[in-house]
């Protein structure tokens, strides 16, 4: 991988990793288009890093307040019924079920799921998913409002996004709307939880970088970077569109390509 390829695939990540939109389909999907080889599963989960540092530094204020509030909880179980401290919790929960999840089918995940044919059908799928919330939905209901049955919940819907093409902020933000949970506040708690997931995922699969067949280290190390401010930019425009817009478009583009890619696949042009 050169360096332009590795800035591209970076963009890609950092924009599409919060857009309900798939990064992990994006980065199996854009590669096919160009005729560039797979960047592979543990490139994905690295690049991931940068994306979760854009996390850190935006929210670094909340994610500062529930460390502290989650600590006093240890100590105080007054504490413990403050939000803070009980969204500490929500974050550990949240992250049970993909950490079970992705150690329980780590090769199915590295290898069979990221078949275009199946990235295609999912883009659609929770395209259509995320469509039926928002209709449904109440979008009523803050992060203050957050119960343990709602960590769950979308906890279980983060660790669907192991398959490329869910989407882990698309799959979390659906389950955050069929949960009444305003569009702002599903998506603010995605991001939220995708600290712990991500940082675990990306050490985990740090392991490959450098090994046979599998992406070097410098351009895995550059489009981490790109992958950071792209992924900065990202947050920041969706939390704002999400606060007088609906995801339609979203659920528009998840759809529209997943027929695109179905229908190169069906002839033949891609693989």
């Amino acid at each position: 991988m050169d360096a332009f390829e590795a800035i591209v695939l970076g963009i890609v990540q950092g924009l599409t990793e919060f857009l309900p939109i798939s990064s992990s389909g994006h980065l199996r999907i854009v590669p096919a288009f160009v005729g560039w080889e797979d960047p592979g599963a543990a490139f994905t989960a690295v690049t991931q890093l940068g994306t979760v540092a854009a996390v850190l530094l935006y929210f670094r204020r909340d994610l500062l307040n529930i460390a502290r509030g989650w600590l006093a909880g240890l100590r105080d179980p007054v504490k413990r019924r403050e939000p803070d401290s009980r969204m500490g919790w929500y974050l550990i929960v949240g992250t049970i079920p993909i950490v079970v999840i992705g150690l329980t089918f780590d090769d199915a995940i590295e290898d069979d799921a990221r078949n275009l044919t199946l990235i295609g059908i999912t883009l659609i799928a929770l395209g259509l998913l995320l469509l039926l919330a928002e209709r449904l939905a109440d979008h009523v209901r803050t992060l203050e409002d957050k119960t343990w049955r709602d960590a769950v919940i979308i906890g279980l819907a983060q660790a669907a996004a192991l398959i490329p093409g869910v989407s882990r902020s698309g799959a979390t933000i659906t389950a955050g709307l069929f949960l009444g949970f305003e569009r702002a506040a599903a998506a603010r708690f995605s991001f939220l939880l995708s600290v712990p997931a991500v940082v675990l995922a990306g050490i985990y699969q740090s392991r490959d970088i450098g090994g046979e067949g599998a992406v070097g280290f410098v351009p895995t190390a550059l489009a981490t970077v790109f992958a950071f401010v792209s992924g900065y930019a990202a947050i920041a425009f969706l939390l704002r569109f999400l606060a007088s817009h609906t995801t339609a478009v979203f659920v528009a583009y998840r759809v529209i390509l997943g027929t695109v890619v179905l229908a190169l696949v069906g002839a033949g042009v891609i693989e």
